[in-house]
């Protein structure tokens, strides 16, 4: 019973590929993950758990690199990495410690500020004390991964399924962050990535020469838990809820205390004793008569508020730090909405140079459908003609039609990993299909010219004999292309890496699956005994 399993085992294996890559194309458990907000119906682009990528489905690309200035090969001196990034805005007018960074793992010292040149970096440097080897363009290792975890949480805040993050590197050794969101246009594609979405409460209050300003009263960092944004019950406005950390180091003043005690000093709870009273930062906002909370986003003030009484009484009281919840509200539902996604996603820690350096591209969805089309035409008619060839050359169906079903296999087992990894679907990628079909062809080609350039096969052995010498064939040609090929996938040269990652699967599959199908047919097919 065991005995045909036994004697066909890869044609069975290849089925259960066939039958996997069914199950990771169509099954609704492989489906695309969805965005927040997002059901399975509009996250899946098909019939099939397939995504497709930016030059079959639409959208936009952006391709910019972080703003900053790295200083490399930097003697620490024993110091902690906070205490040197300290030191060093210290000598950068007007810059905060937020936008000086220190890297100990790679010996580096960067500053994240665009306004900030490389000579007035260099001089910090020079007058904080430590020594360095050389000021570059650009951001550490580090920061390009902070930045790309965090552009890929607003993409996925903001809803925008699809959309791919990564680090590119150009010929001359320059890092650049490289964003593919299908189906968006470029304009709100744009406006979600020039936001560095820094948000943070400041207070403004009276004094005798004017307004006065207490700055990062509570920063993103400070925030413990971020609601959704919500329309106003008042039916004006909108309003993000959000409740501030009320944990620390032992020794070190929570932020919900600290907040609740800058509000104390300020004198909120006697400014706003009933809910009359208001803030009058937006008509005057030079000269207030009551203190108030400014919702500041990338430096620019987008809210002035006051304080609900009671709020108030609780923060004077020191009870209110214990809950630590209260309300951002803004004026338009839109703002609201791009504070919880800066929020939740966080604040990027350098500033993305698309206007200068950076470059991006749109794609229409009808001009990407067109490429899905011609993507399949394309792929059919290489099919009929390598299968048109492969008559032409053996006038045996027997030989030519199990070719051919085999190098279609191949290409839907390839289908099938692409759905299961979610991997998006781009013409490169395509390209990387077709060159399989021809590649795994001409792999079958060789297989039969060998097993019958020497006439008649009547045994087992012969055609096992003539297998092994053409799969010797295959197999250098397989582990050549996959040497060829392996620097492409590995390197960050955007399109050609699917290519190269595919092309490489396709020889992978061919060569461990496909032709040991092929041969066990042609066996059963050809053999007399």
């Amino acid at each position: 019973m065991l005995e045909p399993v036994k004697n066909n085992w890869r044609i069975l294996l290849l089925v259960v590929v066939v039958i996997g890559a069914t199950v990771a194309l169509f099954a609704p458990q492989f489906g695309p993950q969805t965005a927040p907000g997002e059901n399975a119906s509009e996250a899946q682009q098909g019939v099939t758990n397939l995504q497709y990528g930016l030059d079959l489905a639409g959208g936009t690309r952006v391709r910019a690199p972080l703003l900053g200035y790295t200083a490399t090969e930097v003697d620490f001196d024993g110091d902690q990495p906070d205490d040197v990034a300290r030191a060093v805005a210290d000598e950068l007018d007007g810059v905060s410690a937020r936008d000086v960074g220190a890297v100990a793992e790679e010996n580096a010292v960067e500053v994240t500020d665009a306004s900030v040149s490389e000579s007035e970096f260099r001089a910090a440097m020079d007058a904080s004390g430590y020594a360095y080897e050389d000021v570059r363009s650009g951001v550490t290792q580090e920061t390009r991964d902070v930045a790309q975890s965090i552009i890929t949480g607003k993409i996925n805040e903001a809803g925008l399924s699809g959309g791919s993050v990564q680090q590119v590197q150009s010929l001359t050794g320059e890092y650049f962050i490289l964003v593919e969101v299908p189906g968006e246009d470029r304009s709100d594609v744009i406006e979600l990535l020039e936001e560095r979405g820094t948000v943070q409460i400041d207070i403004a209050y009276p004094t005798e020469n004017g307004t006065a300003i207490q700055e990062e009263v509570l920063i993103q960092d400070h925030f413990e838990d971020i609601g959704t944004a919500a329309q106003s019950d008042q039916g004006t406005g909108a309003y993000v809820p959000v409740t501030v950390r009320n944990t620390a180091p032992e020794g070190e003043q929570s932020p919900a205390h600290g907040f609740q005690q800058a509000v104390a000093d300020r004198g909120f709870a006697e400014a706003y004793s009933s809910n009359q009273d208001r803030c009058d930062y937006g008509e005057n906002p030079d000269d207030v008569s009551k203190p108030c909370l400014l919702l500041t986003v990338d430096g620019e003030v987008v809210n002035s508020f006051g304080m609900d009484s009671d709020l108030a009484q609780s923060m004077a009281s020191g009870s209110w730090a214990t809950d630590g919840g209260f309300r951002l509200t803004t004026s338009e539902f839109s703002q609201a909405q791009t504070i919880s996604i800066n929020l939740r996603a966080g604040a990027l820690p350098a500033e993305l140079d698309i206007s200068g350096q950076g470059t991006s591209r749109s794609i229409s969805a009808t001009q990407g459908e067109n490429y899905k089309n011609y993507s399949l035409v394309t792929g059919l008619l290489a099919v009929f003609a390598v299968a048109g060839m492969v008559f032409l050359r053996y006038r045996e169906p027997a030989v030519a039609l199990p070719m051919i079903v085999t190098a279609l296999a191949e290409v839907y087992a390839l289908l099938g990993i692409a759905a299961l990894l979610s991997y998006p679907l781009e013409l490169a990628v395509i390209a990387g299909f077709i060159a399989v079909v021809g590649t795994g062809v001409d792999d079958l080609v060789i297989i039969a010219d060998e097993v019958m350039s020497e006439g008649e096969v009547n045994s087992r052995k012969v055609f096992n004999s003539r297998f092994r010498r053409a799969f010797w064939v295959i197999g250098a040609a397989a582990a050549t292309t996959i040497i060829a090929m392996s620097p492409l996938m590995v390197l960050s040269l955007g399109d050609l890496s699917g290519f190269a990652i595919f092309t490489i699967l396709g020889v992978l599959i061919g060569v461990l699956i496909t032709r040991p199908a092929y041969g066990d047919i042609l066996r059963r097919l050809l053999t007399i005994r």
